[in-house]
């Protein structure tokens, strides 16, 4: 009765230390992988996806493209890479509305946890998924003879980049998560988003072959200065304004949609 009443003496803290946000974010993330390693097929957008666009883009357009198949490789393997990565961000979102309509966000909702916790648990461990992509992707590029010239230190540093900016804008379907009503809803709009971003850009061709009217997209696509630079550290070993731009532009999405979805979470979940 001493110790009930001892604990019961004590205020209620209404905010989460940031440290122990952080450890209950990684309880998340751990729970996310050993989710994920009973469910090995979850990783097929990240294995086979990858091995199987860059083989097929490789070889039926590299010689339309850039003359030879040697020549395009510098050009579709980071291509491929963010394509692939921005892909599966997507199901970043669409697994957070499943658990969120079978109720198992109902649990973590009540329990005296941060709140981002959940969420940023889930999005975490999708690192690992990206940083598979990133390791397959250029893996077959290498076997197909793709030669960067940046060396190992640049693919780290382009790697690093491209997980770090998915993470980033994984947010973003991470808040049609929780705004769409099913499952499915997430999947269709995420595509709809996706498919102009992803080929009006410069993954697969050079922008200056394109129309007047859809270059002007092209240039400002963030997908495309993502693109850009992964080339440049992967290819050169150097980072420009498009590292920098992307940069930018992922903290700028973490800063706004974190916020916005812990807080349309709580009031939905």
């Amino acid at each position: 009765m001493k110790s009930q009443s001892r604990y019961a003496d004590r205020p209620l803290k209404g905010r989460v230390s940031f440290s122990r946000a952080a450890a209950q974010t990684l309880t998340m993330a751990r729970r996310s992988l050993l989710k994920v390693r009973r469910t090995p097929e979850h990783f097929s957008d990240v294995t086979f996806q990858p091995i199987l666009f860059t083989l097929m883009f490789t070889y039926i357009f590299g010689g339309a493209i850039a003359g030879n198949v040697q020549d395009y490789l510098p050009i579709i393997v980071p291509g491929i890479l963010i394509q692939t990565l921005v892909g599966a961000a997507v199901a970043s979102g669409v697994q957070l509305r499943d658990d969120m309509d079978k109720g198992v966000f109902d649990r973590f909702k009540a329990m005296p946890i941060a709140r981002i916790a959940p969420l940023a648990g889930i999005l975490l461990a999708d690192t690992v998924r990206y940083a598979i992509a990133a390791v397959v992707t250029f893996s077959a590029g290498y076997l197909i003879g793709y030669r960067p010239e940046g060396g190992l230190a640049g693919v780290a540093l382009a790697t690093v980049f491209a997980v770090c900016c998915a993470w980033a804008v994984s947010w973003i379907f991470a808040f049609l998560g929780v705004i769409a009503r099913d499952a499915a809803s997430v999947q269709g709009i995420s595509m709809v988003v996706l498919f102009p971003l992803m080929f009006v850009s410069n993954a697969f061709v050079p922008v200056e072959t394109m129309p007047d009217w859809l270059q002007w997209f092209a240039e400002i696509n963030p997908v495309s200065h993502m693109i850009a630079a992964v080339r440049e550290m992967a290819n050169q070993g150097t980072m420009g304004a498009d590292f920098t731009v992307s940069l930018l532009g992922a903290a700028a999405i973490v800063a706004i949609l974190a916020p916005i979805t812990v807080r349309v979470y709580m009031r939905r979940a």
